[in-house]
């Protein structure tokens, strides 16, 4: 009996690096390559990803990697992924979006890799699979779903999706497709369940700009617009605002470059001629003349607005007076990061505008009555929430069983954990390998217990290095030992307790000697068991201790 097997390996229980792997026939479709931001305690790590063993495992099975739109946690694990993979699966989805693709994928000297844009309606058959896109509304353009059809029947997974009636492009979601499919039957559902938790339905896009207008009507001096650099949408509003009241516009911030660049190119952000000025000539204007669009509404250590706010940004220097204006809400995780931001920025003296003071930020996902308006449409035989923490894929069940779904029906599933369907019904298999690798500067790895927990410690409680030079032939000590601290919280006794770890290390390594111990690991791994008794001993806190023994 053929069986219809959906892996999602990121995006549930989670708010991030979203992946979900289709498998029928011994064949694979993978639905988005994702990646989140770390958490604050994931000490010196830069991106993570979902961890993709199964994938490696299985690559030339892969028929093709499908993307559902251009924001990062759908399309930023791309790079690795195919740099991992040894057979490199042909790519597919919008113009944009492979754009975007197109553009990550040279930053890491992939540009070999088979990338194709598709139009929504088109249908590609690739082995047991007929692919199609159905355009939705979100915050970026080409947003789409992907219907895929096996003689088994239809999986839609939504993606992140907003029935938008008023969007910014004109372009509302594909309605009347989404209901064909419902009643030429879907098998499961695999449905956005991000605002799951907010009753109602989203307000439009649309609406955000007349207030971004009047905020920058009010504003006495420059304005400086954060958002994520991937709502295109949300920066042709901006730009509108700007041109309504005769204000230049710069663009600050790599990715919002790079991404205004790609959605000029492709017709997405019309900027009239002479309105953009460089972040270099932003001091030259009147203050009450320019708007600054900007990177960092979520806080990030190196973004473009929260280096302003520390005053270390290479062009743009914020002043008393000027007007931030986030229209963007903070990811879940983020909101202490954007809270110390908004701290500096009040600081400085700036006027500060989030979404609290003014309707100047739209969601992107549905809220629970265009839930179930998809439900309602495509009348799934299973449904799967995904893209949620566990709350939210609780409550999108409940909102499926409230418009008829049968309960027995609904699956809350986790990472890892694959819903198998076959002609007598559907049930969950065993676990495949899930969870995060980890991405530290452009390498990635695992190092989740040992390298996180040696951050941990040196954040709490800081190191000491100790240098022991011993007698090769006798192994006893020949020189005052060296001892190094750095970030230890101990203090006005420093130079007494140096003194008194230099005869421990005495004693240590005099012990050691009388034992016959030469081997100089064997020897380290004492001296750092002894010190570090007596370092806890002395100061009822465990720094790193760190020993190097020197044979002369």
């Amino acid at each position: 009996m053929t069986q219809l097997r959906v892996l999602p390996l990121g995006g549930l229980g989670e708010i991030g690096k979203n992946m979900t792997v289709v498998e029928y026939d011994d064949r694979i479709v993978v639905v988005d390559t994702g990646l989140r931001f770390p958490t604050a305690e994931m000490l010196g790590i830069d991106l993570v990803l979902p961890d993709f063993a199964y994938l490696r495992e299985r690559a030339e099975d892969i028929e093709a990697i499908v993307i559902t739109h251009g924001h990062e946690d759908h399309l930023g694990a791309l790079p690795w992924v195919l740099r991992e993979l040894e057979y490199w699966p042909p790519v597919y989805s919008g113009r944009l979006t492979i754009a975007m693709a197109r553009s990550k994928l040279d930053e890491h000297r992939l540009r070999e890799a088979p990338l194709e844009d598709i139009s929504p309606g088109e249908r590609l058959t690739l082995g047991p699979f007929e692919i199609e896109l159905v355009h939705m509304t979100h915050s970026i353009p080409d947003s789409c779903a992907v219907a895929l059809t096996t003689e088994l029947g239809t999986v839609l997974l939504t993606g992140d999706y907003k029935f938008d009636q008023t969007p910014v492009d004109g372009l509302p979601a594909d309605v009347s497709r989404l209901a064909e499919l419902g009643r030429d039957g879907v098998l499961l559902l695999c449905g956005d369940s991000t605002n799951a938790d907010r009753p109602g339905f989203s307000p439009s896009e649309r609406g955000v700009g007349p207030h971004l207008q009047e905020a920058f009507m009010h504003a006495p001096g420059r304005v400086i617009v954060t958002s994520f650099a991937s709502n295109i949408h949300r920066v042709q509003q901006v730009v509108d605002a700007a041109a309504a009241l005769g204000r230049k516009v710069s663009l600050v911030g790599r990715s919002m470059r790079k991404n205004v660049g790609i959605g000029r190119s492709l017709g997405h952000i019309e900027v009239p001629d002479g309105m953009l000025i460089q972040p270099s000539e932003v001091e030259d204007w009147p203050a009450d003349k320019v708007v600054v669009i900007s990177t960092g509404s979520q806080g990030e250590p190196l973004s473009a607005l929260r280096r302003m706010a520390h005053n270390d940004h290479r062009t743009i220097k914020l002043h008393h007076g000027d007007t931030v204006v986030f229209a963007a809400t903070p990811i879940p995780g983020n909101e202490r990061a954007v809270n110390e931001t908004i701290d500096r920025l009040y600081h400085i003296g700036c006027n500060v505008i989030t979404t609290r003071d003014a309707p100047i930020h739209a969601s992107g996902h549905g809220y629970e009555e265009e839930i179930k308006l998809m439900l309602n449409l495509v009348r799934p035989q299973y449904v799967m929430p995904v893209h949620g923490d566990f709350k939210r894929i609780r409550l999108h069940a409940q909102l499926a069983e409230a418009v008829g779904v049968d309960p027995e029906s609904v699956f809350c599933g986790e990472n890892g954990l694959p819903l198998e369907i076959d002609a007598s019904g559907a049930r969950f298999g065993e676990p495949e390998q899930s969870g995060m690798i980890f991405v530290d500067g452009v390498d990635i790895g695992d190092p989740a217990d040992v390298a996180l927990r040696d951050r941990r410690m040196l954040s709490a409680d800081g190191i000491f290095i100790v240098v022991a030079t011993v007698s090769e032939q006798t192994g006893e000590s020949v020189a005052p030992p060296e001892v190094i601290f750095r970030g230890v919280p101990f203090i006005e006794q420093a130079g007494e307790l140096i003194e008194d770890i230099r005869d421990e290390v005495e004693r240590s390594l005099a012990r050691a000697a009388t034992d016959g111990v030469r081997e100089i690991d064997l020897l380290q791994q004492e001296l750092h068991d002894d010190l570090a008794a007596f370092v806890y001993d002395r100061l009822r806190r465990r720094p790193m201790v760190l020993p190097v023994v020197v044979e002369v």
